[in-house]
């Protein structure tokens, strides 16, 4: 990679649109229904193609090389990702349904004009507010960072490190709990791309994750619009067995991509 490209570039793009959606809808509430969802998750989106094309201008590479490299983007790769990554998040849902059911802040079962808004705009913007976030994680800043050490496996620890910290920052949380778990989503998530070599794993099951656990919150809202507090105290031992499924998709995408090589 040319250049030593900025990493901090993309997270700010991130901040700032986020910052002008808060703004725009004159809420505190990162996820105050429904304009706000549809607001953010669009911005996120937008956030994270800009940094891909901030990193391509800065550090003179191809975008393809920035989604997967050296092979090509795979569309059934991410298809396959897809139904597994959605299996995993729905046995940790069922799981602290059945053993934690007051952690998530889940009230009653609901169906109102509310929840049928709500649930469109999460099936249409929340898959782009995920892709969005892996774009310029894992695409950018993690490449951007590991760009800084000549080394291959300290700069990939690097890129690693910062790109995590960088995706748990950015999420707001003041809470320990949520903080330590955003920041293993990230570690996760970047172990994925680069046993893959590519985007598609990480992106699955963010889009999974989030597409799933937004639509329970939304449906279990008691018929009204769900915000997520990231404050103090808000986190809890829960979030042990989300963090479980994010170490199984690593193992998943580690066993189908060795056994992928194994028979190339």
């Amino acid at each position: 990679m040319k250049g030593r490209p900025c990493p901090q570039g993309a997270v700010c793009a991130a901040v700032l649109l986020y910052q002008v959606v808060g703004v725009i809808e004159g809420s505190e509430d990162p996820m105050a229904p429904p304009l706000k969802l549809l607001a953010v998750n669009v911005s996120v989106g937008a956030a994270g193609v800009l940094a891909i094309l901030l990193l391509m201008w800065i550090a003179k590479v191809p975008w393809r090389s920035l989604i997967s490299s050296p092979r090509a983007f795979d569309a059934r790769r991410l298809a396959r990702y897809l139904v597994g990554a959605a299996v995993l998040v729905s046995a940790g849902i069922g799981v602290v349904a059945l053993v934690a059911p007051d952690a998530p802040g889940w009230t009653s079962f609901g169906a109102t004009g509310m929840t049928i808004a709500m649930l469109v705009i999460v099936m249409l913007s929340t898959p782009v507010q995920a892709a969005g976030e892996e774009l310029m994680f894992r695409s950018a800043v993690l490449p951007a960072a590991a760009s800084w050490v000549r080394q291959v496996r300290p700069a990939l620890v690097v890129g690693l490190v910062i790109s995590s910290l960088g995706f748990a920052v950015v999420h707001g949380s003041t809470d320990p709990w949520l903080f330590g778990y955003y920041a293993v989503f990230g570690i996760s998530t970047g172990l994925m791309a680069i046993i893959s070599r590519g985007g598609e794993a990480p992106v699955a099951f963010h889009v999974a994750n989030n597409v799933l656990f937004t639509t329970v919150n939304t449906v279990m809202a008691g018929g009204e619009g769900f915000a997520i507090d990231r404050s103090t105290d808000t986190g809890d031992a829960s979030l042990l067995i989300l963090a479980v499924v994010n170490i199984c998709m690593v193992v998943l995408v580690w066993l189908r991509e060795r056994r992928g090589r194994a028979r190339s």
